[in-house]
């Protein structure tokens, strides 16, 4: 071998770098979105949709901000927006943990990659897509609206980089520290309960919004603006306005902060990426030691104890696992109790309280009884196995009556006396919560009812809470259940008007009472009315739940 042999660098010596690795996710960021999109032209509609939609907002945001340029709020509202975007960025893994592949980090531990490279890579990556779009364009109008003189422009540019890379770093940490929980079953009956927390946020963002129109709406915000103007990235916002007024020290302090928080998100990212590629998921045998130890347990353990025994206990149990496991189920009962409690609240605080508003908890925990049967699907021949006459399916239909009345009486109580202590008066309270009660037993009777003769089937998969072709029937079974419903509860109400019209507010508390027995009795009037009808319809019910 020559000299010159010898001296030429090997192949895998220092002259052979290895391309860089942000390139390389830059163009996989791209590929799963270009191959995303070709996968259906309606997924291709509703992206360029949204996006075009996103860019709407934005700019609209971007005039609506550069039109309060020298307002003498603007600080605090861009210190408060800039606190919601990077609350909105903290969450948004936990709630759509499939929307970008690349959060699965994952799918990395095959791949000899170091985790500063890794993670560098990734937060340019994590630059490219509408989200980080519309954070850009948000930030950069609150800098037009604060920026006062060159040296507060500086900084605003400063700032501009800085709540980009912290709102982007922030996701990016979240994700991989609870990666394991969003790519369990709990992590997709989260992303489930996410249309519940947009529902409220969008009440919330509402009543924001109303309180901010008036004019002098912005002043609100000043006391929590001082608070959050020394929060991290917020305070790089403020930091624009203090280099605008001439508070050079004030300005370098907030971007102090902001970078420090930045530094701080880095490491934690780094230390979780590191743990995460180099310890085993161990959760399959969590899973087999909790399953052993279950089985070697004697008997039932928690809740199950204190049940009926026989088939009443049985059911209940069931019903109860139904609520907590399945995804559909979880999310119906969420939305109802989430709902029933944020009705009073919103009304309260638009200024059009009343105590009566109390009863849509009873109203929405009671429409919980309609189709009982659709939560089973196919399975649903297991419990028709079991019922051989009237007898069986009333207790059945008992059984699970029972296991909403466990949730749903303590939860009315709650509501009505919190809405009686926020809006009043009460001298109400014994009034609305009897009315209450006897509304939850006409619903609990029309629900039985609707359930033997209106079935209808719950997709286990998909966003579809009805299967194709029942539309009709589970809008008629629902709407006309609850109109129902309020025909059962018409003696009471009729009852407090008359009340009322007298002028017999002292008797008003008979209501309670009267309510409560009504409840019962009209319940179990309608459980033995439907349970004849379920014990000759079980084909069709197993059909109807069946479908899709």
């Amino acid at each position: 071998m020559t000299d010159e042999a010898l001296a030429a660098p090997s192949p895998t010596g220092p002259a052979m770098r290895a391309p860089s690795l942000t390139g390389v996710f830059v163009r996989l960021k791209l590929s799963l979105l270009r191959n995303g999109l070709r996968q259906s032209p309606g997924r291709a509609v509703a992206y360029v949709a949204s996006l075009l939609v996103g860019l709407l907002a934005a700019a609209g945001v971007v005039l609506a901000l550069t039109a309060l340029r020298g307002n003498a709020h603007g600080s605090a509202l861009a210190v408060l927006l800039t606190g919601l975007l990077t609350l909105g960025w903290a969450v948004m893994p936990l709630f759509f943990p499939t929307g970008d592949e690349t959060l699965d980090p994952t799918r990395l531990v095959m791949l000899p990659l170091r985790p500063r490279p890794l993670i560098a890579s990734l937060l340019v990556a994590s630059l490219v897509g509408v989200g980080p779009a519309f954070t850009l364009a948000l930030v950069t109008g609150m800098v037009i609206m604060l920026a006062q003189g060159a040296a507060a422009a500086a900084v605003g540019v400063v700032a501009l980089v800085l709540v980009v890379l912290v709102c982007v770093s922030l996701a990016r940490a979240v994700a991989t520290a609870s990666v394991r929980l969003l790519t369990s079953r709990r992590g997709r009956d989260l992303a489930v309960l996410s249309g519940l927390f947009i529902a409220l946020g969008s009440q919330g963002v509402n009543i924001a919004a109303q309180k901010l129109g008036r004019p002098d709406g912005l002043t609100v915000l000043e006391p929590l603006g001082a608070v959050l103007r020394w929060v991290p990235p917020a305070s790089a916002m403020a930091a624009v306005d203090d280099a605008g007024r001439g508070s050079y020290a004030r300005a370098a302090v907030g971007l102090a902060l902001t970078a420090l928080a930045l530094a701080l998100l880095l490491w934690w990212w780094q230390r979780t990426l590191t743990t995460l590629m180099t310890s085993p998921d161990s959760s399959t045998l969590q899973a087999v030691e909790k399953d052993s130890a279950r089985r070697s347990g004697s008997g039932e353990r928690g809740l199950a104890r204190l049940l009926p025994s026989g088939r009443t206990g049985t059911v209940m149990l069931r019903t109860l696992r139904y609520a907590w496991r399945d995804p559909k189920s979880k999310m119906g009962w969420a939305t109802a109790l989430g709902a029933g409690l944020l009705v009073p609240i919103v009304s309260s605080l638009q200024g059009r309280g009343s105590i009566y508003t109390a009863f849509s908890a009873a109203a929405l925990l009671g429409m919980q009884m309609y189709n009982q049967f659709g939560q089973d699907t196919s399975a649903f021949w297991m419990v028709a196995s079991t019922i051989a006459t009237p007898r069986d399916a009333y207790e059945e239909l008992r059984a699970r009556a029972l296991t909403l009345a466990l949730v749903a009486v303590p939860y009315v109580t709650l509501v009505v006396i919190g809405t009686a202590a926020l809006i009043g008066p009460w001298s109400d309270f014994l009034e609305v919560y009897g009315l209450s009660l006897a509304l939850l037993g006409a619903l609990l009777a029309t629900g039985a009812l609707s359930s033997a003769l209106f079935p209808y089937s719950i997709p286990s998969e998909g966003n579809k809470n009805i299967a194709p072709g029942q539309g009709a029937i589970a809008w008629f079974s629902l709407f006309g259940g609850l109109l129902m419903g309020a025909v059962l509860s018409a003696p009471l109400i009729g009852l407090t008007i008359w009340l009322h019209l007298a002028g017999l507010n002292s008797l008003l508390w008979v209501l309670l009472p009267v309510g409560a027995a009504y409840g019962i009795g009209v319940a179990e009037l309608g459980l033995r009315v439907a349970a004849p009808r379920v014990a000759s319809r079980l084909p069709e019910i197993l059909a109807a739940v069946s479908k899709g």
